[in-house]
């Protein structure tokens, strides 16, 4: 029998994967009443960020209903797993005990043997990736984008053969460096741009992507897509504009496109008037820059896209977040760099700093401005930034009682509503109200059998625990 101190090691595990909504590295499954769905959940989860896949919680209320024989759960899972998903997957499985119920927990991590596939279903059909909740068929460039990541090799600095090295344009590289560095045709070697190949020079993707003279129909989806819409959707567009020069001028031309279309203001200090955007610039810049140092070019069929809506901007590039990273560790600094050759070249003309900071610089001066959090998301295979101009104060934050309420609950293990209500001085009725909101607002979540379980508990959310850290 495991002792006290393992007992509540057990019960904080469960109680952190049932604080958290599924996403890309949590499931939860009520059973394995469908084994396909739950392969194909672990495959995703190998080739993209890691996960843990629960069985025995319902995916939508996170019930816990747990397993009949976890056992024999373990023991079928195993077999599933090696029978079903190529190359062999070695997750580790667990029997974790919930009040007078078990559930089986599943976790993966991120895998070197990268690509695995359904074996049922062949290694061009099978290969799934996690976007999202969802699991998505890999197409063959995230496929090879797979394969490249397990060799850390980089998309840009690849060669193409069928161009010379008089592809790019000097002229324009020289020019651009000028203000920071005068630039040699070797350095063009050393920035990765240009690369040996068979005897003889030849460009890299980097280099024609950036400094190509015909970089359109090497890459003929390498240019950024701008519009302004009327209202909050797509219905009425009021202006647009496509941006097809080398990346580093276009940044540039998209701002001043965007500045545009957004209001100007001005606030008044105790000794000075001082002007201010409806969206930070540092915020807009990292963003736009963000976008374009990290997109996968390998894709084909759409551009970088910039929308501006009444109440937001949408950021958005092709391209899924490297495999092994998560939106919360971006969010934390943490960064894989998809375009060596391109971040390098952006770095040396001053347009990004240190790896990682980008995405923190634009969480920090937005909120510095007062402004909502902007969402960062992966939506299909693209990853898109969105800025929102409101200011936004949480009534939460406003509120003493809900204050009490999450902090009564940030000391506690989890609490029934008599409990906290007895805390705080309320009636139940009054407490399960405030909580009720709580929930909605994505701070609170509660734990049970159903919801009608008298045991039912509530505790600080995920979300709510990542907002008071920031």
């Amino acid at each position: 029998m495991p002792d006290r101190r393992n007992r509540e090691t057990v019960s904080d595990r469960i109680l952190g994967l049932l604080s958290r909504t599924e996403g890309k590295t949590l499931e939860f499954k009520r059973d394995l009443s469908s084994p396909e769905k739950v392969l194909k959940t672990l495959v995703a989860f190998a080739n993209t960020a890691g996960g843990t896949l629960v069985i025995g919680v319902e995916d939508k209320t996170r019930h816990v209903r747990g397993v009949l024989d976890a056992l024999a759960t373990e023991e079928r899972l195993a077999s599933l797993i090696a029978d079903g998903i190529e190359p062999i997957l070695m997750p580790e499985i667990e029997v974790l005990p919930w009040r007078r119920a078990e559930i089986v927990a599943v976790e993966v991590h991120p895998s070197p043997n990268r690509p695995h596939f359904l074996r049922a279903r062949g290694s061009d059909q099978g290969v799934l990736v996690r976007v999202g909740s969802t699991n998505r068929r890999a197409d063959a460039a995230t496929i090879a984008e797979m394969r490249r990541s397990v060799r850390l090799e980089s998309y840009d600095e690849q060669p193409l053969p069928e161009f010379n090295s008089e592809a790019l344009d000097f002229r324009v590289a020289s020019e651009l460096f000028a203000r920071v560095r005068k630039l040699s045709r070797g350095d063009l070697k050393t920035l990765r741009l240009v690369t040996p190949y068979q005897g003889r020079l030849v460009p890299t993707v980097a280099g024609m992507l950036l400094f190509g003279r015909d970089r359109l129909q090497a890459f003929p989806d390498a240019w950024i897509q701008a519009g302004r819409f009327g209202g909050v959707d797509r219905v009425r567009i009021e202006d647009h504009a496509e941006f097809q020069q080398c990346p580093i001028e276009a940044v540039e031309r998209v701002i001043a496109f965007v500045q545009g279309h957004i209001r100007r203001g001005a606030e008044i200090g105790a000794v000075r008037r001082e002007d201010r955007w409806q969206y930070p610039p540092e915020a807009l810049r990292e963003a736009v820059i963000n976008a374009v140092v990290h997109a996968d070019y390998s894709q084909s069929g759409a551009p970088i896209r910039v929308a501006i809506f009444d109440d937001r901007i949408e950021i958005e590039n092709p391209g899924l977040l490297l495999f092994g990273l998560t939106v919360d560790e971006i969010r934390q600094g943490v960064s894989k760099l998809r375009n060596r050759a391109i971040g390098r070249v952006f770095r040396e003309l001053g347009l990004i700093e240190q790896w990682g900071s980008g995405i923190q610089r634009i969480l920090g001066t937005c909120r510095e401005a007062g402004l909502r959090e902007p969402s960062l998301e992966e939506i299909g295979t693209h990853f898109r930034v969105t800025l929102f101009c409101q200011k936004v104060q949480s009534q939460t934050a406003t509120d003493e009682v809900n204050q009490s309420i999450l902090e009564v609950l940030r000391q506690s293990r989890g609490i029934t509503t008599q409990g906290l209500a007895d805390q705080i001085g309320l009636s139940a009725r009054a407490t399960r109200t405030r909580l009720l909101a709580l929930i909605q607002e994505g701070l609170v979540i509660e734990i049970g059998k159903s919801a009608r379980d008298p045991r039912k508990t509530y505790h600080l959310s995920a979300e709510s625990e990542r907002k008071d850290e920031a």
